[in-house]
């Protein structure tokens, strides 16, 4: 019988992601696919370090156990399964639980998200995220940002608000108009929930993870850390009751630097949609860059 994942969020991510890959990348670049195929063949034997994305799916494992199983990770690869065989090997080094793969041989794999049922996509391929958003999965380009190990035994998970979790609506007309019409009309528009944006089944399948603990035990902690400021928060808070989906911390910044608030909230990821604010916060975190709505045209 075919195993389904009803009530279970589903990840896909690249090997690049998961794995620092980087050495390999730069012989493939420089000198082709034949140099990239035997240098993973001659260090399979040898385990990978741990990349961006590590410590985040490390700690989504953590939340299965024998009698539930809340969340999935399987990994799509441009690798073949030739050289894929290093990366299944490191799997097994750092003993994360996960069987599921597809190896393409060099073909964009983003179309084997869908297949696999994944409500989220992480790659550090730009082009693959993009089309992966494009067809309506949550996808972000996972950059190279310092990484540390998380004092915080929680899976800490931030979100930028237009154009992630809700959609650019509002971004449009800052964008068009300025500052002042973009307060007026969120200030007017403060009874109407924004629309979604293409993290909101995400944060939706954090929430129902959430759900099966008391708030203070809970295994997750969600935060938005927006541009916003007053009078633009209202409509926000709205929306997310609307929703009725929970979001553990909220940081309206008018503008501010992201940076440090991420550092001091611990955030194992971060998803914002505009390259700048990407650039600030991943001195400081892991960072994921979600290529979509008007910032991004």
């Amino acid at each position: 019988m075919a195993k389904t994942f009803d009530n279970t969020l589903v990840i896909a991510i690249s090997s690049r992601a998961l794995f620092n890959m980087e050495e390999g990348h730069r012989i493939f670049v420089e000198h082709g696919i034949e140099a990239y195929c035997h240098y993973q063949i001659e260090h399979e034997s040898e385990a990978l370090e741990p990349g961006v994305a590590f410590s985040m799916v490390k700690k989504f494992l953590a939340l299965n156990d024998a009698q539930k199983q809340q969340v999935e990770i399987v990994l799509i690869s441009r690798n073949s399964a030739d050289t894929g065989l290093r990366v299944f090997n490191s799997i097994e080094h750092y003993d994360l639980s996960i069987s599921r793969a597809a190896f393409t041989g060099g073909e964009s794999p983003y179309r084997y998200v869908h297949p696999f049922g994944a409500e989220l996509f992480l790659s550090a391929d730009p082009e693959d995220v993009r089309k992966a958003l494009d067809n309506g999965i949550a996808a972000a380009t996972i950059l190279p940002s310092r990484v540390e190990s998380s004092e915080y035994n929680r899976l800490k998970i931030a979100f930028d608000g237009d154009a992630v979790l809700f959609s650019d609506v509002a971004e449009k007309v800052y964008q068009t108009h300025g500052l002042e019409r973009f307060s007026e009309t969120e200030k007017k528009a403060a009874n109407q929930p924004l629309p979604g944006g293409p993290f909101k089944p995400v944060l939706a399948a954090l929430h129902g993870i959430q759900e099966a603990y008391p708030s203070d035990q809970s295994p997750i902690r969600t935060a938005l850390i927006t541009a916003r400021a007053a009078p633009a928060h209202e409509r926000v808070i709205r929306t997310l009751r609307a929703w009725d989906i929970r979001i553990d911390e909220s940081y309206f910044l008018g503008g501010m630097d992201k940076g440090e608030f991420l550092k001091t909230f611990g955030a194992d990821i971060f998803f914002d949609d505009q390259s700048g604010h990407c650039d600030s916060a991943r001195q400081y975190v892991p960072t994921g860059h979600v290529p979509h709505g008007v910032s991004n045209r």
